[in-house]
């Protein structure tokens, strides 16, 4: 999956709810037993599964830190990206050269 696709509507959330749901499942984990370490209930447990937009990031973040995974933010390559890097100042990454003296 392309990160553009993860970028879309559904992408992202249903990406995470398996990513999930596959960790949970190769540490023999119940969403009871996942929801008890991680100090969340089973109910949010069950909405990241099932890939619900509203999620609280706290409580995601204990949830993938107790399946040892983690959340990465990296910058995009579609044309929006493109086009807010192309505003940096110059000599920061995606800025116009820096001036030479």
């Amino acid at each position: 999956m392309t990160s553009e696709e993860t970028a879309t509507a559904g992408g992202f959330p249903d990406r995470l709810a398996a990513e999930v749901r596959g960790r949970r499942s190769v540490l023999r984990l119940s969403q009871r037993d996942l929801a008890e370490l991680a100090g969340v209930s089973e109910r949010f447990v069950r909405f990241v599964e099932q890939g619900k937009r509203t999620v609280q990031l706290d409580s995601l973040l204990a949830l993938l830190d107790t399946l040892g995974l983690e959340l990465l933010v990296q910058t995009r390559t579609s044309a929006a990206a493109r086009a807010l890097a192309g505003r940096a100042a110059p000599g920061e990454p995606g800025g116009a050269p820096a001036a030479r003296p």
